[in-house]
């Protein structure tokens, strides 16, 4: 149901780019701000493969000339997932500033962007409170808490101008997520008393690429 909303809301933008009127744009004429709304998609690893979701935001940009700008841009992705790794678990917000470079001609422009910032997910990180019990299973308490990471942004955007103002723009790029160091806990079983006893291990940091996707109509001003 979420990818064919947004895969509505795709269409409905590039039904726009049709009647493009041929306006050219020079350094005087290209607007210093730009800000936009934007719906956006990620493919994220859970244990079957990848979960894909469907988020909004907005972005705001400031032109340095017309080949180069500074933006940034915060996305919410308002589904809480619960069948995601459990460092992907929760609500994902994120906040990137970065650049973007590339060419920009009288109907369209192709840009490169590259933006380090941050991927919060609501229960990503968890507190696991461990009182053994003699006998049998411990009595286990996961309390789960909101966990930011490091993230950057890196992919193509491609610019469609219908005029001097209105402008659509399709993102797609490579969303690199690095996780720190995590615990896992694992059961052991003595055999000589009948006990269960719990053993947390350190897991390694790592780097996850995720494929995003996002479609926005900015204003220039």
């Amino acid at each position: 149901m979420k990818e064919r909303v947004f895969l509505t809301v795709v269409v409905c933008l590039v039904a726009l780019v049709y009647p493009v009127p041929s306006n050219s744009q020079t350094d005087d004429e290209l607007k210093r701000y730009e800000a936009a709304v934007l719906f956006s998609s990620i493919s994220k690893p859970d244990f079957g493969g990848t979960t894909t979701e469907a988020g909004f935001g907005g972005r705001f940009t400031l032109n340095l000339n017309r080949n180069v700008a500074i933006e940034a841009e915060g996305v919410m992705f308002p589904r809480r997932c619960f069948d995601c790794r459990p460092e992907n678990r929760g609500r994902l917000n994120q906040f990137f500033a970065g650049v973007k470079a590339g060419k920009r001609f009288d109907q369209f422009g192709i840009f490169f962007k590259a933006r380090p910032g941050l991927a919060s997910f609501s229960r990503g990180g968890n507190q696991t409170t461990i009182t053994p019990v003699v006998g049998g299973f411990p009595i286990i308490l996961v309390d789960s808490r909101r966990e930011t990471n490091f993230a950057t942004d890196l992919g193509v955007a491609l610019e469609i101008y219908h005029s001097k103002r209105i402008f659509t723009r399709f993102d797609a790029g490579d969303t690199l997520i690095h996780y720190g160091n995590r615990r896992a806990t694992l059961f052991n079983f003595d055999p000589t008393n009948g006990t269960v006893f719990p053993t947390e291990i350190p897991l390694p940091n790592k780097t996850i690429h995720n494929f995003q996707f996002s479609a926005s109509v900015g204003f220039r001003f």
